[in-house]
């Protein structure tokens, strides 16, 4: 009898040990994302982005898995905007790089978006060596920053720092563009909505990674238009292609 109750105890704590030891894998193999049929429920990530308007921006976007197919998403968005005709031109004062303007340019424009979204699964991955594809959706507001653009102006032997009036400066008493920072104080701030769609494309080699390439269009509508350069209409509606790379986390 006592052999059947000593026999009876190993196989408990064999059992137990082998038990533990096939529990604690799993978990080892979720930490560090080996895992592919586990729903990683939350998510964080940064990107980094080009867009047609010849600019640059970064994103920041926080996430919440909603079913096996659908990602909800919080996104921060801040980036340049310039107008496809402005070109650089050179005074005739002042053959120096260090004063190259715009000529006609009257606003430069910073865009700060936040938004929310959705990704939805288009194919997914079967294991690590395949990209997962996803169409996005995000809608917000965005709030433009326009600063007013200052020029040096040439007056007979003097230079005055003044803001860029069309019906005043021209390539005859344009000497260059003024400092950075000049015109900060009358920055206006100009609200307006945004849409964007797009695809991702997630290669990533852990499963609670994001390593992502996505690519898109945004659109911004203003309901009051913003002046960028003279002599062209000013608009409503700015659009966009973006390139965005991504990384980020994904935990339980």
């Amino acid at each position: 009898m006592y052999k059947n109750i000593l026999a009876f105890c190993l196989i408990i704590v064999i059992g137990n040990s082998l038990l533990g030891q096939i529990t604690n894998d799993n978990q080892s193999r979720i930490n560090r994302g080996e895992d592919l049929n586990v729903l990683y429920r939350n998510e964080e990530s940064f990107g980094l982005f080009i867009h047609s308007a010849t600019g640059i921006g970064l994103t920041y976007r926080r996430g919440h898995q909603l079913n096996r197919d659908v990602k909800r998403m919080f996104e921060i968005e801040l980036s340049n905007f310039k107008h496809a005709k402005e070109r650089r031109a050179i005074s005739i004062y002042n053959a120096s790089n260090s004063k190259n303007y715009i000529y006609g340019k009257v606003n430069s424009l910073l865009l700060l978006r936040a938004g929310i979204g959705y990704k939805n699964i288009i194919y997914r991955r079967s294991d690590k060596k395949n990209i997962e594809i996803r169409y996005l959706a995000f809608g917000g507001a965005t709030i433009a920053f326009a600063k007013p653009i200052y020029l040096e102006i040439r007056y007979n032997d003097s230079i005055s720092t003044e803001m860029y009036n069309p019906d005043l400066h021209n390539t005859g008493n344009i000497y260059g563009k003024s400092d950075f920072f000049t015109g900060f104080g009358k920055t206006k701030l100009r609200p307006a909505l945004y849409l964007k769609t797009g695809l991702s494309f997630d290669f990533a080699s852990r499963y609670n990674e994001v390593k992502s390439i996505e690519t898109g269009v945004i659109m911004d509508a203003y309901p009051i238009a913003i002046e960028i350069m003279a002599f062209n209409p000013n608009r409503n509606l700015l659009f966009s292609l973006y390139l965005k790379m991504i990384w980020g986390r994904k935990w339980i």
